[in-house]
């Protein structure tokens, strides 16, 4: 999975360069948020902007590093995201779960 990661305004922000998140890549990206959390980092922005489609493995994994994050009294948030991939937060009410901003600007105005 292409992931990169960027320390911005105080916030680890992951950013996910695929189109895709599904079985064949969520465990890579559950992987790579817990090890974000286990350096010490736990204000934690993931950058949906390229995903076009995630499957319920995709939201296991985000659902995943949120719980892990708050055990560690922090925070993961999810910043924009396509209609596609709101659509299915929405479906799943994972959207009542989540703090989901348009943009990157919008997620650092409103801190941990």
């Amino acid at each position: 999975m292409n992931l990169k990661l960027e320390k911005i305004n105080g916030h680890q922000v992951l950013f996910i360069e695929e189109e895709r998140i599904d079985a064949h890549n969520s465990g890579e990206l559950k992987d790579a948020i817990l090890h974000i959390i286990e350096q010490g980092d736990n204000a934690i922005i993931v950058q949906l902007g390229r995903v076009r489609f995630i499957d319920s493995s995709g939201l296991g994994a985000l659902l995943s590093g949120y719980k892990n994050a708050a055990a560690k009294s922090g925070k993961l948030s999810l910043a924009n995201l396509q209609p596609q991939v709101l659509s299915m937060f929405e479906l799943t009410r994972l959207n009542r779960v989540f703090e989901i901003y348009a943009d990157l600007d919008e997620a650092f105005d409103n801190p941990s």
